[in-house]
């Protein structure tokens, strides 16, 4: 099984949209692409596409939250030493996995199981009253917990923006205050993902999937992202949160039989 551009462009897609509205990129990613094989496992190179995809959605993050960042680096430099407590855990996770069970992160009945679980982090947040700290307020053992939270999504289906909402909420943070804090603390670990593994795809010679491919999902990824991060406001603003908790239970749910009977 190879990939073909029209594959990757699809993906590219989901990831923009799934990266940012809390219902796991990496759930989605790993339970579609099989599907455009007419399979029920995750094709070769899945990996790769994924961290291009993820490397893409990073630069949205980039740019919608450019203002932040560069207050950051001038009048808000406490926030930086949260964000990198925050990303021990992930550090520790993600090389672990990375040596011992890769193939953890690209299974469909692994996603199917974690979704509702997901979808259940939702409807807790969308059911708990908001609280008033900003994110540059937080404790240091809140922002190691939040990054616990972020270091657990590296299982599929197992939204990492899901999870990190509602951990900022679970200590606190208001509404706009966990999500902004949520996709800060996305930086460095996927920066950091993208890095490991673009080293690793180097070192083993030619990708698995055409580089100007993977460029070019990158840059859909990109695009869609933006309108994601904007879409994702509009959700928490109206309170749909719980729709998508529920979208997430369903679809965990139907993977979940689908893998065990196919």
């Amino acid at each position: 099984m190879q990939f073909t551009w029209w594959q990757v462009l699809v993906l590219a897609v989901v990831q923009g949209i799934t990266e940012f509205l809390p219902i796991s990129s990496d759930g989605h990613l790993v339970v579609i692409a099989p599907l455009l094989f007419g399979s029920s496992t995750s094709p070769p190179g899945l990996l790769s596409v994924s961290i291009a995809l993820h490397v893409g959605t990073l630069g949205s993050i980039l740019v919608y939250y450019c203002k932040r960042i560069v207050r950051l680096l001038t009048t808000d430099r406490r926030t930086i030493g949260l964000i990198l407590v925050g990303t021990i855990p992930a550090g520790i996770v993600g090389v672990a996995i990375k040596l011992a069970a890769e193939q953890l992160v690209e299974s469909p009945l692994l996603a199917g199981l974690m979704l509702p679980v997901t979808g259940a982090l939702l409807l807790w947040s969308s059911s708990r009253p908001p609280g008033t700290l900003d994110y540059n307020q937080l404790r240091w053992r809140d922002s190691l917990w939040i990054g616990i939270c972020q270091a657990a999504a590296i299982l599929p289906g197992l939204s990492r923006s899901g999870s990190t909402i509602a951990a900022g909420l679970g200590v606190g943070l208001s509404r706009p205050a966990a999500v902004t804090y949520s996709f800060l603390l996305a930086i460095p670990a996927l920066a950091g993902a993208g890095l490991v593994e673009g080293m690793s795809i180097y070192s083993k010679g030619p990708p698995p999937v055409p580089p100007a491919w993977l460029i070019t999902g990158s840059v859909v990824s990109f695009l869609v992202g933006i309108a994601a991060l904007w879409s994702l406001e509009r959700v928490l603003q109206r309170g749909w949160l719980h729709w998508l908790g529920w979208y997430c239970i369903a679809l965990g749910m139907a993977v979940t039989a689908w893998q065990l009977l196919a």
